[in-house]
């Protein structure tokens, strides 16, 4: 048997949403699928506002402007994250300042987060690993208590929740992310969702050049102004067709995953050297990444997923710690100390997961991982 390490669930519906915006042969940019697109997703998540673009990582980017942080200001993220997360800052000339992670899920730990906050220092950044909630309520805590602005990195959390409340909903802004092996897809994709009026407004003009939205910039002859400097950050209307389509049954695709990671840890949990994901009953978990643990070695898990290889089974590492890149070790002048971080990029490994996984890969899956072990 050969699996993927994931596969895009699509039907007719998607094809023909796109389809749809090709054949108006008009507003293939700009058209009214985006705000359709934009209202379905704010509405979904409990939030005044959304403002889709082009990918995740301009989500980020816009998130860091909107939010005037620029050059002395300091940014606390994980290390043990996608690079876009550390990236955020350099983007406008801050500094990412590394915190470790606690091991429930992988998510920032408030205690760190807390002994790195200097008079620099402007927001927390912290992601929702694999599509589990961090502690998100400790780190809204702290950054109420020192004034500081909470961005949600939730680019693998769409529609998990942490005490019933759907992530989204506790930043001052959160970014998600529409990529490929997201838990919705329009190929590349992103959005910023926010409550605040002002952070709103700011979001709108900075993804299209600067420039007000009154009129439309392609038929309207109204001289339109330019506010401030901007960029090209815009989502294709085709693309927010598909997405407004995927997102019709993102309740189901989220369905399914819980299922197979329910599955997946029926069948591992007795396993003494792993550890599967299984969380407290107040995070909703969506499983973006189903990630194990593998108890005994870095040796071990590379000899795992080697092995799991052999058999068709392709398996990631999320993540390796990003500090240690070429990109941040030539700029920190000591490498920080993230104990935790350390532990899990040597113990992690994602499996294949995806919402039509079928019982016999899972179970292809769950039985070769047994006689790696029993071997």
């Amino acid at each position: 048997m050969k699996l993927p390490f994931f596969h895009i669930n699509w039907n007719q519906d998607d094809i023909k949403s796109v389809q749809g915006v090709i054949e108006s042969g008009n507003y293939w940019c700009l058209g009214k699928e985006i705000s359709e697109f934009e209202e379905a997703i704010s509405k979904y998540l409990g939030v005044k506002y959304c403002v889709t673009y082009n990918s995740g990582g301009s989500a980020l980017l816009a998130s860091m402007i909107a939010a005037n942080i620029g050059q002395g200001d300091e940014v606390i993220v994980p290390s043990f994250t996608f690079i876009a997360t550390a990236y955020a800052p350099l983007y406008v000339n801050a500094k990412p300042v590394f915190a470790d992670v606690e091991e429930k899920t992988f998510g920032l730990d408030p205690q760190d987060v807390e002994r790195k906050i200097t008079n620099k220092t402007k927001a927390i950044l912290p992601i929702h690993y694999g599509g589990v909630s961090c502690d998100i309520e400790a780190l809204k805590k702290i950054c109420k208590k020192h004034d500081l602005l909470l961005i949600e990195d939730a680019a693998e959390a769409f529609g998990a929740k942490f005490n019933n409340k759907k992530i989204g909903q506790f930043g001052d802004m959160s970014i998600f992310s529409f990529c490929q092996n997201k838990i919705f897809t329009t190929g590349e994709g992103g959005c910023v969702v926010t409550n605040n009026d002002k952070l709103y407004q700011k979001l709108k003009i900075i993804g299209s050049y600067g420039r007000t939205l009154e009129g439309d910039y392609f038929t309207d002859p109204t001289d339109l102004d330019y506010v401030e400097l901007g960029y090209n950050l815009r989502l294709p209307s085709m693309l927010a067709a598909l997405g407004l389509s995927q997102l019709k049954r993102v309740d189901s695709l989220i369905q399914k995953r819980r299922k197979a990671a329910n599955y997946l840890n029926k069948g591992l949990k007795n396993i003494s050297d792993i550890q599967v994901p299984v969380y407290p009953d107040n995070y909703f978990a969506v499983y973006q990444m189903y990630t194990i643990r593998v108890n005994q070695s870095k040796e071990i898990r590379e000899n795992l997923k080697e092995y799991l290889k052999s058999k068709g089974i392709p398996t990631k590492i999320y993540f390796d710690p990003v500090h240690k890149y070429s990109v941040f070790k030539d700029m920190l002048k000591n490498e920080p100390s993230l104990p935790n971080t350390d532990i899990l990029a040597d113990q992690v490994l994602s499996l294949p997961i995806f919402p039509d996984v079928s019982i016999s890969e899972l179970d292809y899956i769950i039985n070769n991982i047994r006689k790696f072990f029993n071997k």
